[in-house]
């Protein structure tokens, strides 16, 4: 007898598509048209497949399905900074939504440069992509061009220029930071200041103009000392929070673009003797998970990464151009109190 050599299978039996349709007592083509979701196939011989494929353990190869289709059911995500804990949550529910309507993710993250974006541009053109959901701002646009040249459908957050197959998912920035300046108002606050985002990112430049419209409406007005442009980073929001604390008539409150500048300003405050919300009261702005586990909790503006990526994926699956507006509301924790005088 023969001894078997070592690493040699014990079956030569190879498992792939022809195996399944045995299973399932159907055709191959039975079988090519479930795996790619041809809804021309009845009912009875989709769910006898799809248990042939579960009781065989065979793992459909998706290249060679995008071969037969001509679609990839890829979807591509680009994000701003991977580090940023608010994007990591958006990436979340982004794929899930993906894998619940069939599609897997490819994801790029540029961290505010160029070259980098250029890469992921690149990398989804070679892979085919169904889509792009760009969640991040400042792209260029003949990188845009190469993307739009080969009829791929974008989403982007907020702005996004005016082309083919390109949609927008709109941010009411507004009633968020409306609502938190009034808290910070009825609370007894009037000296109020903010850490602002990067000046050439348009989501940042949305959130400042809200906050001062805010402002506005409140009835105070306040100096252009009291605005310090960061750039969305811890460190930043240390800078900031150090610039404003140096100020002869330092502000009660502040506001900043994003939850990490107020993670960053919390450590500026600490290091300067001070507390919070005794000395300062404090607002962020995303409520990333983190926030609501600092010391003390953090009061900050909701936006749903997981929101956005939903309207995201369906923006692009269903070539849906009647997006909603994602809302922002206020969540109230710990950082803000009434000031001491």
């Amino acid at each position: 007898m023969k001894k078997q050599t070592r690493g040699q299978s014990r079956t030569t039996k190879r498992l792939d598509i022809r195996t399944v349709a045995e299973s399932a007592g159907v055709s191959v083509a039975t079988v090519s048209r479930v795996i790619n979701n041809v809804t021309s196939v009845a009912p009875e011989l989709n769910a006898r497949v799809w248990e042939a494929i579960r009781t065989l353990g065979y793992v459909p190869n998706t290249q060679a399905r995008a071969l037969v289709s001509g679609r990839s059911r890829l979807l591509g995500v680009i994000i701003s900074d991977i580090t940023n804990p608010f994007f990591p949550e958006l990436i979340q529910g982004f794929e899930d939504k993906a894998v619940e309507l069939g599609y897997e993710t490819l994801i790029g993250s540029t961290n505010y440069d160029l070259h980098r974006m250029e890469l992921c541009v690149q990398r989804m053109l070679q892979r085919k992509v169904d889509g792009v959901a760009v969640m991040t701002f400042g792209i260029e646009e003949p990188l845009l061009d190469r993307l739009a040249s080969q009829g791929i459908p974008m989403v982007f957050v907020d702005l996004a220029p005016q082309k083919k197959n390109i949609s927008t998912i709109p941010i009411d920035y507004d009633t968020g930071i409306s609502a938190a300046v009034r808290h910070l108002v009825e609370l007894g606050h009037r000296s109020i200041a903010f850490i602002a985002g990067p000046k050439h990112l348009h989501s940042a430049k949305s959130r400042l103009r809200a906050f001062r419209s805010a402002i506005q409406a409140v009835g105070l007005s306040i100096p252009s000392s009291f605005v310090y442009f960061g750039d969305h980073t811890m460190e930043g929001g240390t800078r900031g929070m150090e610039h404003l604390l140096q100020q002869a008539d330092r502000p009660t409150a502040v506001m900043c673009s994003n939850d990490m500048s107020a993670i960053g300003a919390m450590h500026a405050i600490s290091r300067a003797g001070l507390s919070i919300p005794t000395d300062i009261s404090l607002i962020g702005f995303d409520d990333i998970r983190l926030a609501s586990f600092i010391l003390p909790p953090l009061t900050t503006v909701r936006m749903s990464g997981r929101d956005i990526a939903e309207v995201a994926v369906k923006a692009l699956v269903e070539k849906d151009t009647k997006i909603g507006m994602v809302a922002t509301d206020l969540v109230v924790r710990n950082s803000t109190a009434a000031p001491k005088n």
